[in-house]
């Protein structure tokens, strides 16, 4: 017992290793530069200084008092809307796909599993300049709405619609596997008893295929919601930056703004959202485990 006991401990050890140089470490270096002082010419100097979380809901007055301002609470309160709507959008479209996917013949289901994931094998700045191409002047959307009889339009990009596009394309496929994996383990006898029971397409699909692919559906968005509230290229390219999002505003103190210390203060926050996420999505299994049990 002792042995297994060891075995164990020490068989960890690498994974512990490798997790702790890799996430630990680094996320203890943000939170320590969130506390540190803004350098005079940039970076940071080591400190023990809450300014910069202070300065995400206040700000100094003329005569050196603390003012609230809710900029930065709107940049947040933004970023969680747009995340909260690519999900969504995300859940309509990933449903009837992987429904379908699901119900193909067993030689097509592998091939249309592959092109689902096939964007994966691009980078994302690719994927991101070649909605810049489709959606720019003369591009591909202007043809086809002109095709269809729409009027002149200056240019579908540097628009919220242009940004939501652009970050419901990219996160889809993460929708959409979680969604698949429920769906095939669906029993089809419980859609022919839900028609045996004059229960039409509709109830079919409220009272049984959504209530049966829900753990698959919560997968799926926290997998699209994590990332969507800290995307960077999308409102810059497609968005024009003309909506400051959290990853854009991070990228911003990072870079031009030189305010290390308010960028890691920013971050931290973040980070502090997805793991509310993340408990959040926790409990609710565990409570649904719970109640199975």
């Amino acid at each position: 017992m002792r042995a297994l006991t060891s075995f164990r401990l020490w068989g960890l050890a690498p994974a512990w290793v490798l997790m702790g140089l890799t996430l630990i470490v680094p996320v203890a270096i943000v939170a320590g530069v969130s506390l540190a002082d803004r350098g005079p010419y940039g970076g940071f100097d080591w400190a023990l200084n809450f300014g910069s979380y202070r300065e995400i809901l206040f700000t100094l007055g003329w005569t050196d008092e603390l003012e609230f301002a809710p900029k930065y609470l709107v940049i947040i309160a933004r970023t969680l809307g747009y995340g909260l709507v690519t999900t969504a959008i995300c859940m309509a479209l990933a449903l009837p796909v992987a429904y379908v996917i699901a119900n193909a013949r067993a030689g097509w289901k592998p091939f249309l599993v592959y092109l689902v994931t096939l964007p994966f094998w691009v980078s994302m700045i690719v994927r991101v300049y070649a909605w810049l191409i489709i959606l720019g002047n003369e591009g591909l959307a202007e043809k086809a709405w002109k095709f269809l009889g729409g009027g002149d339009v200056d240019t579908f990009l540097f628009t919220n619609g242009a940004m939501l596009t652009g970050m419901v394309y990219s996160y889809i496929p993460l929708m959409v596997l979680p969604v698949y994996a429920a769906i095939e383990k669906l029993d089809p006898a419980l859609l022919e008893a839900s028609h045996d029971l004059y229960g039409n397409r509709w109830v079919t699909l409220r009272r049984v295929i959504l209530p049966l692919t829900w753990p698959g559906l919560s997968a799926g968005a926290i997998l699209v919601f994590v990332p969507a509230i800290g995307t960077v290229l999308e409102p810059m390219l497609l968005g024009g930056g003309r909506q400051m999002m959290m990853g854009t505003l991070i990228q911003t103190q990072f870079g031009g703004g030189r305010n290390w210390p308010f960028g890691a203060a920013i971050a931290m926050v973040l980070m502090a959202m997805v793991v509310v996420v993340l408990l959040l999505n926790a409990r609710r299994a565990a409570a649904a485990t719970e109640a199975r049990t």
